[in-house]
């Protein structure tokens, strides 16, 4: 009997083993007790045993296999043995054992992972071992499964030991050669996303405002960081920030709009590790992990030194920074100080001259060499000397002097206007040791300053000289001037720095309504920074008499553009206004006669066409008596304004159709449509001509049916141009073909021609358009 045939023996009891065609060895070969004993010892041995057939199915199992999973020995029966196998090790075992039942090799050992009943994984050595027939055939396998889950928990903690330490070299290496901060955020989150084995992180830092702010991250959403920025598990100023981690965030005491943030985000376990810059906090970063995650002593301190080598990275390049910018300032300031055109000296407390820029020499015509070493009362003329003993004295109290403005001498013995400004200078422990001087030349301005009295001088001398009341205020009002003929206007003398904003006692509208002084055309033009024009009022005196005038006022503008006060001068309309009174009457007269006139014509007309025994005398009457209507209708608007030399489209339009409707069939609609503009008499009368010829026109031979058609018109600006428009219904007429034919088209042409204007004829729709000049009132 050879080894395999005793194994079979030894190894299947009835009722425990894989199959019945196991061959069994010949009866009384081995002793019923030494079988009892090899059964107690398969058993009890400390390895899990298994057999398996070849389809790798359970046939029989020992307790400790049975123990290694967690499983009763009859749940195992039956089940595959990569069933029970990690998905990731499957494939292996699989290959290895079909070459087994293949004949191909009789043994062989692997390392894989078992699922337990309780869902947990256990790590185990098999040593899987043929056992065949004495022909050779596959009967089943026996597999040893050995516990090898601490030794791989050690392999495991090493190598994450391994990867830690890697991770925090590689990134000591990576912060050596960053140049910029976004690189060494870059490197901290791989170094974390490492180190820690999570699968997302981020880094926080206090921005100027002392709020945390996202700096640098790893798989997170903008919704996520844009719902916990700001957040932070520590104060500002906390003296020792200690790590913050939740192990399972469901499960945790955080605020439950935070857990659903959270939540929303798939994150399960997070911590939050504090960066320390100066033994200050300065942010944190935080590691993300998508499973509960169980947080360790080694693992903190492995998160606290990543912290710690972040912080240093982030105050070396920030020192960096700040010394490169300090450099730059030194050189942007050595450049200002070399091209300044100001002369830029310092000197000691003993008034000894210690540097001298170029401006200084251009000044004050010494050269660095000839000034550097003397005392600063070189530059003194006779009788200042005593100027130097006092700005010292405030120097060595720590005071600054601004803009002093004194009197030097140059090297050719001229003297100049200066303004210093002098300022003390401190070494490193905050002493005074001497002071730097900034000296401008004001020559121009104090020359500048004479001529600007000079001119306001005069300026005053020639308001007062003008016979109109003239004022002035600053920008919040106040009375600041007034000439003499102010207070002859308003029979007052106003108080400067008190009366706001006009000088008269009293104000009323043109109607005699009361005029508050604070919404007077001056209080405007302050408030509104704006020139008033038109405007008219009536001021009272304390007399009681009252005196019509039109203001002027006009803000006052300094260099920037900003209101400093306003001018302005009241106009004494009383004479104006007698004569538009004597002027109103008489435009009133030649109204009334020129009105009668025309009644008395057109009454000639009427009379004549009613008599006339030819049609066509009387067509020739009619329209004669239609045009002098429309005149008519023109000259009612005109001289029915104050203003007669001009007339708006608005009243002119209405009006003119109006009459010329009268003169038609009673059913005709004519609809007065948009009105624009200004005319001026010499276009009024012409265009109430032209409108009567276009109107009459559309009537008589654009429509057909009153009930259903009618005519459009409107008179339009745009441009500096008017365009007087007709429109009808009907199928409009070929300007070009009745040209020469009808007497009132060559009327309105000719009419077109005098305003300068072009008459425009469309079918479709039928319209006739006059576009000509706006003309200038």
């Amino acid at each position: 009997m050879n080894i395999q045939q005793r194994t079979a023996k030894t190894l299947s009891k009835p009722g425990r083993s894989a199959s019945t065609d196991v061959a069994r060895a010949p009866a009384g070969e081995w002793s019923s007790g030494h079988e009892e004993r090899l059964g107690v010892t398969y058993e009890h041995v400390g390895v899990g045993i298994i057999e398996i057939d070849q389809a790798g199915r359970i046939r029989r199992v020992n307790q400790k296999a049975c123990e290694l999973v967690g499983r009763e020995a009859a749940d195992m029966f039956g089940r595959s043995i990569f069933d029970e196998t990690s998905p990731e090790d499957v494939v292996q075992d699989l290959a290895q054992f079909r070459r087994q039942v293949a004949g191909e090799i009789d043994r062989y050992t692997i390392e894989k992972r078992f699922a337990r009943k309780d869902g947990s994984y256990l790590w185990a050595e098999v040593t899987s071992t043929s056992v065949r027939d004495p022909s050779g055939n596959f009967l089943y396998a026996v597999r040893v499964q050995n516990d090898i889950g601490l030794r791989k928990a050690a392999e495991q903690a090493l190598a994450r030991r391994s990867e830690e330490q890697a991770a925090l070299f590689q990134f000591s290496e990576r912060l050596q050669y960053a140049t910029s901060l976004p690189q060494v955020y870059d490197a901290g989150l791989d170094a974390i996303l490492a180190a820690l084995a999570c699968e997302r992180a981020s880094i926080l830092l206090f921005d100027d405002s002392d709020v945390m702010r996202f700096v640098g991250w790893r798989g997170l959403s903008d919704e996520y960081r844009q719902a916990v920025e700001g957040h932070s598990p520590w104060g500002r100023d906390e003296a020792n920030p200690r790590p913050v981690y939740f192990e399972d965030v469901a499960a945790s005491a955080l605020p439950d709009t935070l857990k659903e943030t959270v939540a929303r985000e798939k994150i399960a376990a997070v911590a939050f590790i504090p960066i320390l810059i100066g033994g200050r906090l300065a942010g944190k970063f935080m590691a993300y992990y998508d499973r509960p995650q169980q947080f360790t002593g080694p693992e903190i301190d492995v998160a606290l030194t990543l912290a710690r080598q972040l912080g240093f990275g982030i105050a070396r390049l920030r020192a960096e920074h700040a010394r490169c910018a300090a450099e730059e300032r030194a050189q942007q300031l050595v450049s200002i100080v070399e091209s300044s055109d100001d002369a830029i000296i310092s000197k000691d407390l003993d008034g000894i001259i210690r540097t001298w820029n170029p401006g200084a020499e251009r000044l004050f015509g010494y050269t660095a060499a000839e000034a550097i070493g003397q005392p600063v009362t070189l530059l003194f003329p006779p009788g200042r000397e005593d100027e130097e003993p006092g700005i010292l004295a405030r120097i060595r109290r720590g005071q600054r002097i601004h803009h002093y403005e004194t009197v030097r001498r140059r090297k050719n013995g001229r003297l100049l206007d200066i303004s210093l400004t002098v300022s003390p200078v401190r070494d490193s422990a905050g002493m005074i040791v001497g002071a730097s001087k900034i000296a401008r030349d004001i020559t121009g301005r104090k020359e500048a300053e004479r001529r600007l009295r000079e001119s306001e001088r005069r300026l005053t001398e020639l308001l007062a000289a003008i016979p109109a009341a003239i004022y002035t205020t600053d920008a919040q009002g106040k009375i600041t001037y007034f000439n003499q003929a102010a207070v002859e206007f308003s029979g007052r003398t106003p108080t400067l720095g008190s009366d706001e904003w006009c000088v008269t006692w009293k104000l009323f509208m043109p109607d005699g309504t009361p005029l508050p002084h604070d919404a007077c055309p001056m209080a405007v033009a302050l408030k509104e920074g704006r020139a008033v024009r038109g405007a008219e009022a009536v001021a009272e005196r304390p007399d009681g008499t009252r005196v019509p005038f039109i203001p002027f006022p006009t803000p006052l503008r300094d260099s920037s553009g900003n209101v400093t006060g306003a001018i302005n001068m009241l106009v004494d309309i009383s004479e104006r206004r007698q004569a538009e009174t004597q002027q109103r009457l008489l435009l009133d007269e030649l109204n009334h006669r020129t009105k009668n006139n025309i009644q008395m014509l057109q009454a000639l007309l009427f009379s004549a066409a009613r008599t006339a025994q030819s049609d066509e005398a009387r067509k020739v009457l009619n329209e004669a008596s239609a045009r002098i209507a429309a005149m008519a209708a023109a000259q009612r608007v005109q001289y029915g304004r104050s203003d007669a030399s001009r007339v708006t489209a608005e009243e002119f339009l209405p009006a003119v159709c109006e009459t010329i409707r009268q003169l038609l069939p009673a059913d005709v609609r004519i609809e007065c449509g948009a009105a624009r503009g200004v005319l001026s008499n010499d276009v009024a009368m012409p265009l109430a001509l032209i409108l009567n010829e276009l109107l009459t026109n559309a009537v008589k031979h654009g429509i057909t049916d009153h009930a259903r058609q009618g005519v459009r018109v409107s008179l339009t600006g745009q441009d500096g141009r008017l365009a007087l428009c007709v429109e009808d219904d009907g199928e409009g007429f070929d300007l070009e073909a009745v040209r020469k034919t009808s007497s009132g088209i060559q009327l309105v042409l000719g009419l077109a021609r005098q305003l300068h204007g072009t008459l425009h004829v469309t079918k479709n729709p039928s319209r006739a358009c006059l576009d000509f000049p706006a003309a200038k009132i």
